[in-house]
Protein backbone atom coordinates (compact mmCIF):
# COMPACT_ATOMS: atom_id res chain seq x y z
CA UNK A 1 0.00 0.00 0.00
CA UNK A 2 1.16 3.60 -0.56
CA UNK A 3 0.83 5.63 1.48
CA UNK A 4 0.91 9.63 0.72
CA UNK A 5 2.07 12.08 3.47
CA UNK A 6 0.33 16.03 3.58
CA UNK A 7 3.10 19.04 4.83
CA UNK A 8 1.14 21.59 6.45
CA UNK A 9 2.57 24.76 7.61
CA UNK A 10 1.90 23.78 10.69
CA UNK A 11 4.49 20.54 10.20
CA UNK A 12 6.44 23.35 8.79
CA UNK A 13 6.65 25.64 11.38
CA UNK A 14 6.99 22.74 14.46
CA UNK A 15 9.92 21.49 12.60
CA UNK A 16 8.09 17.88 11.69
CA UNK A 17 8.42 18.47 8.08
CA UNK A 18 11.33 20.12 5.84
CA UNK A 19 10.03 23.35 4.70
CA UNK A 20 8.41 24.40 1.18
CA UNK A 21 11.04 25.88 -0.95
CA UNK A 22 9.78 28.99 -3.57
CA UNK A 23 10.04 26.78 -6.73
CA UNK A 24 8.58 28.67 -9.67
CA UNK A 25 8.73 31.60 -8.15
CA UNK A 26 10.82 34.47 -9.87
CA UNK A 27 10.46 36.65 -7.28
CA UNK A 28 11.17 35.37 -3.08
CA UNK A 29 8.39 36.43 -0.96
CA UNK A 30 10.57 38.21 1.02
CA UNK A 31 11.56 40.84 -1.02
CA UNK A 32 7.37 41.66 -1.19
CA UNK A 33 7.69 41.41 2.23
CA UNK A 34 10.13 44.28 2.36
CA UNK A 35 8.56 46.29 -0.55
CA UNK A 36 5.49 46.65 2.37
CA UNK A 37 7.97 47.47 4.50
CA UNK A 38 9.67 50.00 2.31
CA UNK A 39 5.83 51.52 2.20
CA UNK A 40 5.68 52.19 5.59
CA UNK A 41 9.07 52.99 6.70
CA UNK A 42 8.47 55.89 3.93
CA UNK A 43 5.43 56.83 5.57
CA UNK A 44 6.76 57.16 9.00
CA UNK A 45 10.01 59.04 7.41
CA UNK A 46 7.86 61.57 5.37
CA UNK A 47 5.59 62.16 8.78
CA UNK A 48 8.93 62.70 10.82
CA UNK A 49 9.94 65.61 8.94
CA UNK A 50 7.20 67.89 8.64
CA UNK A 51 7.67 69.95 11.58
CA UNK A 52 10.65 71.76 10.10
CA UNK A 53 7.81 73.03 7.68
CA UNK A 54 6.01 74.34 10.64
CA UNK A 55 8.51 76.28 12.54
CA UNK A 56 8.05 79.38 10.43
CA UNK A 57 3.83 78.96 9.89
CA UNK A 58 3.33 78.42 13.69
CA UNK A 59 5.99 81.03 14.52
CA UNK A 60 4.04 83.49 12.98
CA UNK A 61 0.46 82.31 12.93
CA UNK A 62 0.22 81.54 16.74
CA UNK A 63 3.65 83.31 17.70
CA UNK A 64 5.26 80.69 19.39
CA UNK A 65 9.45 81.29 19.92
CA UNK A 66 11.69 78.69 17.67
CA UNK A 67 12.77 77.33 21.20
CA UNK A 68 9.24 76.46 22.28
CA UNK A 69 8.71 74.47 18.85
CA UNK A 70 12.26 73.19 19.12
CA UNK A 71 11.29 71.63 22.15
CA UNK A 72 8.48 69.96 20.60
CA UNK A 73 10.71 68.61 17.70
CA UNK A 74 13.32 67.32 20.56
CA UNK A 75 9.97 65.47 22.17
CA UNK A 76 9.17 64.25 18.85
CA UNK A 77 13.04 62.69 18.21
CA UNK A 78 13.54 61.52 21.46
CA UNK A 79 9.81 59.56 21.72
CA UNK A 80 11.01 57.94 18.39
CA UNK A 81 14.32 57.22 19.55
CA UNK A 82 13.27 55.45 22.97
CA UNK A 83 10.23 53.47 21.44
CA UNK A 84 12.88 51.71 18.92
CA UNK A 85 14.10 49.33 21.15
CA UNK A 86 10.94 48.27 23.03
CA UNK A 87 9.59 48.14 19.53
CA UNK A 88 11.48 46.09 18.22
CA UNK A 89 11.15 44.02 21.26
CA UNK A 90 6.97 43.68 20.86
CA UNK A 91 7.72 42.78 17.65
CA UNK A 92 9.18 39.36 18.84
CA UNK A 93 6.11 38.96 21.34
CA UNK A 94 2.77 40.45 18.94
CA UNK A 95 4.55 40.84 15.22
CA UNK A 96 5.75 43.54 12.53
CA UNK A 97 1.95 43.69 11.52
CA UNK A 98 0.64 44.20 14.86
CA UNK A 99 2.79 46.92 15.65
CA UNK A 100 3.48 48.41 12.04
CA UNK A 101 -0.61 48.96 12.43
CA UNK A 102 -0.83 50.85 15.61
CA UNK A 103 2.01 52.90 14.95
CA UNK A 104 0.64 54.37 12.09
CA UNK A 105 -2.65 54.72 13.55
CA UNK A 106 -0.71 56.69 16.51
CA UNK A 107 0.59 58.71 13.86
CA UNK A 108 -3.22 59.53 12.27
CA UNK A 109 -4.33 60.26 15.59
CA UNK A 110 -1.05 62.64 16.37
CA UNK A 111 -1.67 64.37 13.72
CA UNK A 112 -5.18 64.86 13.60
CA UNK A 113 -4.99 66.49 17.17
CA UNK A 114 -2.72 69.13 16.14
CA UNK A 115 -4.77 70.73 13.94
CA UNK A 116 -7.05 72.04 17.40
CA UNK A 117 -4.17 72.91 19.28
CA UNK A 118 -3.82 76.08 21.07
CA UNK A 119 -0.56 76.15 23.06
CA UNK A 120 2.82 75.03 22.49
CA UNK A 121 2.94 72.22 24.95
CA UNK A 122 -0.16 70.75 22.88
CA UNK A 123 2.38 69.93 19.83
CA UNK A 124 4.45 68.36 22.45
CA UNK A 125 2.16 66.08 22.95
CA UNK A 126 0.34 65.46 19.69
CA UNK A 127 2.99 65.70 17.39
CA UNK A 128 6.05 65.44 19.90
CA UNK A 129 5.02 62.60 21.83
CA UNK A 130 2.29 60.51 19.47
CA UNK A 131 4.00 61.12 16.15
CA UNK A 132 7.12 60.12 17.18
CA UNK A 133 5.94 57.31 19.04
CA UNK A 134 4.34 55.93 16.12
CA UNK A 135 7.31 56.91 13.69
CA UNK A 136 9.74 55.58 16.07
CA UNK A 137 8.09 52.29 15.72
CA UNK A 138 8.11 51.84 12.07
CA UNK A 139 11.29 53.43 11.72
CA UNK A 140 15.51 51.59 10.98
CA UNK A 141 14.30 49.46 14.31
CA UNK A 142 11.57 47.78 12.67
CA UNK A 143 13.47 47.51 8.96
CA UNK A 144 16.14 45.75 11.35
CA UNK A 145 13.68 43.30 11.86
CA UNK A 146 12.46 42.72 8.60
CA UNK A 147 15.70 41.89 7.59
CA UNK A 148 16.76 39.68 10.35
CA UNK A 149 13.89 38.03 9.37
CA UNK A 150 13.24 37.43 6.14
CA UNK A 151 16.71 37.83 4.80
CA UNK A 152 19.89 35.51 5.35
CA UNK A 153 22.25 36.83 2.23
CA UNK A 154 22.06 40.45 0.89
CA UNK A 155 21.38 41.94 4.45
CA UNK A 156 23.30 44.69 3.52
CA UNK A 157 21.74 45.67 0.43
CA UNK A 158 18.38 45.40 1.73
CA UNK A 159 19.27 47.06 4.59
CA UNK A 160 20.33 50.43 2.11
CA UNK A 161 17.42 50.06 0.44
CA UNK A 162 15.15 50.10 3.31
CA UNK A 163 17.25 53.63 4.37
CA UNK A 164 16.49 54.58 1.37
CA UNK A 165 12.79 54.31 1.21
CA UNK A 166 13.00 56.14 4.86
CA UNK A 167 15.11 59.15 3.59
CA UNK A 168 12.65 59.31 0.12
CA UNK A 169 10.10 59.54 2.06
CA UNK A 170 11.44 62.27 4.19
CA UNK A 171 12.84 64.77 1.80
CA UNK A 172 11.12 63.85 -1.60
CA UNK A 173 7.54 64.60 -0.34
CA UNK A 174 8.84 68.05 1.20
CA UNK A 175 8.42 70.19 -2.05
CA UNK A 176 4.82 68.71 -1.90
CA UNK A 177 4.37 69.33 1.62
CA UNK A 178 5.77 72.81 1.46
CA UNK A 179 3.28 73.96 -1.32
CA UNK A 180 0.61 72.77 0.15
CA UNK A 181 1.21 74.39 3.26
CA UNK A 182 2.02 77.99 1.07
CA UNK A 183 -1.20 77.18 -0.75
CA UNK A 184 -3.75 75.90 1.99
CA UNK A 185 -1.87 76.56 5.37
CA UNK A 186 -0.72 74.00 7.53
CA UNK A 187 -3.59 73.28 9.13
CA UNK A 188 -5.29 71.35 6.10
CA UNK A 189 -1.94 69.99 5.41
CA UNK A 190 -1.74 68.08 8.42
CA UNK A 191 -5.09 66.83 8.31
CA UNK A 192 -3.87 65.25 4.89
CA UNK A 193 -1.01 63.96 6.52
CA UNK A 194 -3.02 62.17 9.14
CA UNK A 195 -5.22 60.50 6.22
CA UNK A 196 -2.37 59.08 4.60
CA UNK A 197 -1.17 57.40 7.44
CA UNK A 198 -4.63 56.27 7.93
CA UNK A 199 -4.76 54.67 4.99
CA UNK A 200 -1.46 52.78 5.46
CA UNK A 201 -2.94 50.82 8.34
CA UNK A 202 -4.96 48.34 6.56
CA UNK A 203 -2.27 48.26 4.20
CA UNK A 204 0.20 47.40 7.14
CA UNK A 205 -2.51 44.87 8.53
CA UNK A 206 -3.10 42.68 5.49
CA UNK A 207 -0.24 42.24 3.25
CA UNK A 208 2.94 42.60 5.84
CA UNK A 209 3.62 38.98 7.09
CA UNK A 210 5.93 38.66 10.46
CA UNK A 211 7.66 35.07 9.87
CA UNK A 212 9.05 33.29 6.46
CA UNK A 213 7.98 30.04 8.61
CA UNK A 214 4.60 31.53 8.95
CA UNK A 215 4.43 30.56 5.09
CA UNK A 216 6.65 27.59 4.92
CA UNK A 217 9.66 28.92 3.49
CA UNK A 218 13.08 29.72 4.25
CA UNK A 219 14.85 33.49 4.62
CA UNK A 220 16.21 34.66 1.50
CA UNK A 221 19.42 32.92 0.87
CA UNK A 222 19.45 30.86 3.45
CA UNK A 223 20.74 26.99 3.64
CA UNK A 224 19.00 25.64 6.67
CA UNK A 225 14.85 26.31 7.85
CA UNK A 226 14.53 29.27 10.65
CA UNK A 227 11.83 27.68 12.59
CA UNK A 228 9.39 30.68 13.53
CA UNK A 229 10.58 32.11 17.14
CA UNK A 230 7.64 31.80 19.95
CA UNK A 231 6.16 34.69 21.07
CA UNK A 232 8.97 36.36 23.45
CA UNK A 233 6.63 37.54 26.12
CA UNK A 234 8.11 40.66 28.68
CA UNK A 235 9.07 42.46 25.66
CA UNK A 236 10.02 45.58 27.68
CA UNK A 237 12.06 42.92 29.95
CA UNK A 238 14.28 41.74 27.24
CA UNK A 239 14.45 45.17 25.87
CA UNK A 240 16.11 46.53 28.79
CA UNK A 241 18.25 42.88 29.45
CA UNK A 242 19.98 43.23 25.96
CA UNK A 243 20.74 47.20 26.67
CA UNK A 244 21.99 45.82 30.10
CA UNK A 245 24.43 43.47 28.26
CA UNK A 246 25.23 45.74 25.61
CA UNK A 247 26.11 48.71 28.16
CA UNK A 248 29.00 46.12 29.74
CA UNK A 249 30.93 46.69 26.25
CA UNK A 250 32.57 49.86 24.99
CA UNK A 251 31.72 49.34 21.54
CA UNK A 252 28.51 49.52 22.57
CA UNK A 253 28.95 53.07 23.73
CA UNK A 254 31.10 54.13 21.04
CA UNK A 255 28.53 52.71 18.50
CA UNK A 256 25.91 55.02 20.39
CA UNK A 257 28.10 58.18 20.68
CA UNK A 258 28.42 58.08 17.05
CA UNK A 259 25.04 57.42 15.93
CA UNK A 260 24.39 60.21 18.69
CA UNK A 261 26.08 62.45 16.58
CA UNK A 262 25.16 61.20 13.44
CA UNK A 263 21.57 62.25 14.65
CA UNK A 264 22.71 65.97 15.46
CA UNK A 265 24.03 66.22 11.89
CA UNK A 266 21.56 65.18 9.87
CA UNK A 267 18.23 64.87 11.67
CA UNK A 268 18.57 67.58 14.36
CA UNK A 269 20.17 70.73 12.47
CA UNK A 270 18.52 69.97 8.50
CA UNK A 271 15.03 68.60 9.19
CA UNK A 272 14.66 71.21 11.81
CA UNK A 273 16.98 73.72 10.30
CA UNK A 274 17.46 74.00 6.91
CA UNK A 275 14.23 75.30 5.78
CA UNK A 276 14.13 78.09 8.33
CA UNK A 277 17.55 78.68 7.96
CA UNK A 278 17.81 79.66 4.09
CA UNK A 279 14.80 81.50 4.90
CA UNK A 280 16.41 83.74 6.88
CA UNK A 281 18.68 83.96 4.29
CA UNK A 282 15.81 85.30 1.40
CA UNK A 283 15.37 82.04 0.13
CA UNK A 284 11.34 80.89 -0.66
CA UNK A 285 10.38 77.98 1.66
CA UNK A 286 9.57 75.93 -1.55
CA UNK A 287 13.09 76.28 -3.22
CA UNK A 288 14.31 75.29 0.44
CA UNK A 289 12.30 72.22 0.47
CA UNK A 290 13.32 71.43 -2.78
CA UNK A 291 16.57 71.77 -1.82
CA UNK A 292 16.04 68.95 0.75
CA UNK A 293 14.17 66.76 -1.29
CA UNK A 294 17.00 66.80 -3.73
CA UNK A 295 19.25 65.30 -0.61
CA UNK A 296 16.81 62.58 -0.27
CA UNK A 297 16.94 61.53 -3.64
CA UNK A 298 20.94 61.22 -3.41
CA UNK A 299 20.43 60.04 -0.02
CA UNK A 300 18.45 56.87 -1.89
CA UNK A 301 21.57 56.34 -4.03
CA UNK A 302 24.38 56.93 -1.40
CA UNK A 303 22.60 54.33 1.14
CA UNK A 304 22.26 52.17 -1.29
CA UNK A 305 25.98 51.95 -2.18
CA UNK A 306 26.93 52.12 1.52
CA UNK A 307 25.13 48.94 2.08
CA UNK A 308 26.59 47.00 -0.79
CA UNK A 309 30.15 48.57 0.32
CA UNK A 310 29.52 47.23 4.08
CA UNK A 311 29.14 43.77 2.84
CA UNK A 312 32.59 43.94 1.53
CA UNK A 313 34.57 46.22 3.67
CA UNK A 314 35.13 47.29 7.34
CA UNK A 315 31.91 48.94 8.66
CA UNK A 316 34.31 50.93 10.60
CA UNK A 317 36.50 52.76 8.43
CA UNK A 318 32.99 53.67 5.99
CA UNK A 319 32.33 55.39 9.57
CA UNK A 320 34.61 57.37 9.96
CA UNK A 321 35.11 58.31 6.14
CA UNK A 322 31.24 59.33 6.41
CA UNK A 323 31.53 61.57 9.12
CA UNK A 324 34.86 63.24 8.43
CA UNK A 325 33.56 64.32 4.82
CA UNK A 326 29.89 65.43 6.35
CA UNK A 327 31.52 67.12 9.17
CA UNK A 328 33.65 69.26 6.49
CA UNK A 329 30.58 70.13 4.53
CA UNK A 330 28.44 71.24 7.56
CA UNK A 331 31.08 73.40 8.29
CA UNK A 332 30.98 75.09 4.80
CA UNK A 333 27.43 75.38 4.78
CA UNK A 334 26.61 79.05 6.49
CA UNK A 335 28.92 80.48 3.67
CA UNK A 336 26.96 78.86 0.93
CA UNK A 337 23.31 80.18 1.63
CA UNK A 338 21.48 82.87 0.01
CA UNK A 339 18.62 83.79 -1.82
CA UNK A 340 19.24 81.91 -4.29
CA UNK A 341 20.08 78.11 -5.56
CA UNK A 342 23.75 78.96 -6.54
CA UNK A 343 25.75 76.02 -8.57
CA UNK A 344 27.97 75.70 -5.05
CA UNK A 345 24.97 74.96 -3.14
CA UNK A 346 23.92 72.91 -5.09
CA UNK A 347 27.49 70.95 -4.93
CA UNK A 348 26.85 70.75 -0.91
CA UNK A 349 23.37 69.17 -1.62
CA UNK A 350 24.62 66.59 -3.86
CA UNK A 351 27.41 66.25 -1.76
CA UNK A 352 25.45 65.96 1.92
CA UNK A 353 22.83 63.78 0.13
CA UNK A 354 25.43 60.63 -0.64
CA UNK A 355 26.98 61.10 2.90
CA UNK A 356 23.91 61.42 5.16
CA UNK A 357 22.19 58.28 5.99
CA UNK A 358 25.18 55.93 4.54
CA UNK A 359 25.98 55.86 8.17
CA UNK A 360 22.57 53.38 8.43
CA UNK A 361 24.51 50.38 6.66
CA UNK A 362 27.71 49.77 8.68
CA UNK A 363 25.96 50.83 12.12
CA UNK A 364 23.66 48.52 11.79
CA UNK A 365 26.04 45.71 10.76
CA UNK A 366 27.78 46.65 13.52
CA UNK A 367 25.02 46.18 15.98
CA UNK A 368 25.13 42.53 15.16
CA UNK A 369 28.01 41.33 15.92
CA UNK A 370 27.38 38.03 17.70
CA UNK A 371 30.32 37.77 19.32
CA UNK A 372 30.22 40.95 21.55
CA UNK A 373 26.09 41.29 21.63
CA UNK A 374 25.01 37.52 21.34
CA UNK A 375 22.99 35.79 18.99
CA UNK A 376 19.66 37.34 18.03
CA UNK A 377 20.25 40.35 19.94
CA UNK A 378 21.38 42.61 16.71
CA UNK A 379 17.57 44.44 16.25
CA UNK A 380 17.69 45.30 19.46
CA UNK A 381 21.21 46.14 20.21
CA UNK A 382 20.30 48.84 17.15
CA UNK A 383 16.93 49.95 18.51
CA UNK A 384 19.35 50.91 21.37
CA UNK A 385 21.58 52.56 18.94
CA UNK A 386 18.83 54.41 17.00
CA UNK A 387 17.38 55.78 20.60
CA UNK A 388 21.13 57.66 20.87
CA UNK A 389 20.84 59.01 17.26
CA UNK A 390 16.94 60.40 18.15
CA UNK A 391 18.10 61.86 21.64
CA UNK A 392 21.37 63.68 19.93
CA UNK A 393 18.80 64.58 16.77
CA UNK A 394 16.58 66.39 19.53
CA UNK A 395 19.07 68.17 21.30
CA UNK A 396 20.49 69.92 18.55
CA UNK A 397 17.50 70.31 17.14
CA UNK A 398 16.50 72.66 20.50
CA UNK A 399 19.59 74.09 20.47
CA UNK A 400 19.23 74.92 17.02
CA UNK A 401 15.86 77.10 17.74
CA UNK A 402 17.52 78.55 20.79
CA UNK A 403 20.86 79.48 19.11
CA UNK A 404 18.56 81.18 16.44
CA UNK A 405 16.22 82.91 18.90
CA UNK A 406 19.29 84.38 20.55
CA UNK A 407 22.20 85.00 17.75
CA UNK A 408 19.92 85.73 14.69
CA UNK A 409 20.80 83.28 12.77
CA UNK A 410 21.67 79.30 12.40
CA UNK A 411 25.17 79.82 11.83
CA UNK A 412 26.33 78.55 14.99
CA UNK A 413 25.00 75.69 14.88
CA UNK A 414 26.11 74.74 11.60
CA UNK A 415 29.37 74.89 12.80
CA UNK A 416 29.01 72.74 16.27
CA UNK A 417 27.25 70.24 14.35
CA UNK A 418 30.43 69.97 11.73
CA UNK A 419 33.20 69.75 14.62
CA UNK A 420 30.79 67.33 16.28
CA UNK A 421 31.55 65.25 13.39
CA UNK A 422 34.86 65.66 13.30
CA UNK A 423 34.59 64.25 16.90
CA UNK A 424 33.10 60.78 15.70
CA UNK A 425 36.09 60.16 13.17
CA UNK A 426 37.63 58.27 15.83
CA UNK A 427 35.09 57.14 17.98
CA UNK A 428 34.03 54.71 15.04
CA UNK A 429 37.91 54.06 14.19
CA UNK A 430 37.79 52.80 17.59
CA UNK A 431 34.47 50.57 17.84
CA UNK A 432 35.66 46.80 17.92
CA UNK A 433 34.28 44.18 16.26
CA UNK A 434 35.13 42.18 13.10
CA UNK A 435 36.66 43.75 10.44
CA UNK A 436 33.97 42.32 8.00
CA UNK A 437 30.20 41.37 8.72
CA UNK A 438 30.05 37.85 8.66
CA UNK A 439 27.58 35.89 6.39
CA UNK A 440 25.86 38.98 4.53
CA UNK A 441 26.93 37.49 0.86
CA UNK A 442 25.51 34.31 -0.22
Amino acid sequence: MTHTTRTTTEDVRTGRAAPRTARGRRVHRAWWVAAVAALAVMGAGAFATMPGLLVEPLHRDLGWSRGSIGLAVWVNMAASGLVAPFATALMGRFGLRRVAAGALAAVAAGAALTTVMTQPWQLALYWGLLVGLGCGSVAMGFAAVVVERWFAARRGLVTGLLTAASVFGQFVFLPLLSWSIERYQWRPTTVTVALAALALVPLAGLLLRDHPADLGLRPYGAREYAPRPAPAPGAARHALRVLRSAARTRPFWLLAGTFAVCGASTNGIMWSGFVPAAHDHGMPPTVAASLLALIGIFNVAGTVVSGWLTDRHDPRLLLALYYGMRGVSLLLLPSLLGPEADWPLIVFVVFFGLLDVATVPPTIALSAVREIYGEGAGAVVFGWTLAFHQLGAGVMAFTGGVLRDALGSYDAAWIVSGALCGAAVPMALAIGGPARRAGSRP
